[in-house]
């Protein structure tokens, strides 16, 4: 694992990106984001996760959190383990239409890592960056809720319904966040 993107500091704020191997977007399906939303809720209940920002794009998820109990590597192993074998499951018992093809990418790619045993869904690395300053914290909530924006889903981050875009622009969403009280451009 690279250590440049290491999550060091338990305590702090941090920007991560879950990408999916070989860009497969799978999370095009609903099934398959409710599952990264019904785990994100889970590991806000029971293991101290504070989501101040997100969004779940097809084949890749950004957040920005941080833990109150000081475990946020912890976490965020548990996350990608749990969603990981719970989509591979459910990729398995459901009618999907490219299910066998992307079984076999997931296989593939687990023989190129000696940590893996059957199937690798995501990358290893989490591209984890500390937020240290309140500039630097706005410029990442922007980028996550402009994801949809910039790959032509939406016209306004806030249309997008997997985004935490939606909170910080007053309006219901799936997930409850964090809000950091910063300006915004574009929010109602």
């Amino acid at each position: 694992m690279s250590s440049g993107y290491q999550i060091k500091n338990q305590e702090g704020l941090y920007y991560m990106t879950f990408q999916v191997i070989n860009w497969i977007d799978i999370f095009t399906r609903p099934v398959y984001r409710d599952i990264i939303i019904d785990n994100l809720k889970h590991c806000q209940e029971t293991k101290g996760l504070q989501v101040f920002a997100y969004v779940v794009m097809s084949n890749h998820v950004h957040v920005i959190a941080s833990s109150t109990e000081g475990k946020l590597g912890d976490t965020v192993r548990d996350f990608k383990k749990y969603t990981s074998g719970i989509i591979i499951e459910t990729i398995q018992t459901i009618n999907e239409s490219i299910g066998e093809w992307m079984l076999n990418q997931f296989k593939s790619a687990a023989k190129k890592h000696s940590r893996n045993q059957n199937y690798q869904f995501r990358t290893h690395e989490n591209h984890a960056i500390e937020l240290r300053t309140p500039d630097f914290i706005r410029e990442k909530i922007e980028y996550t809720h402009n994801n949809p924006v910039r790959a032509k889903n939406v016209e306004n981050p806030e249309e997008y319904l997997y985004s935490s875009a939606r909170n910080y622009a007053n309006m219901d969403n799936t997930l409850e966040d964090v809000l950091i009280d910063l300006p915004w451009k574009t929010y109602c």
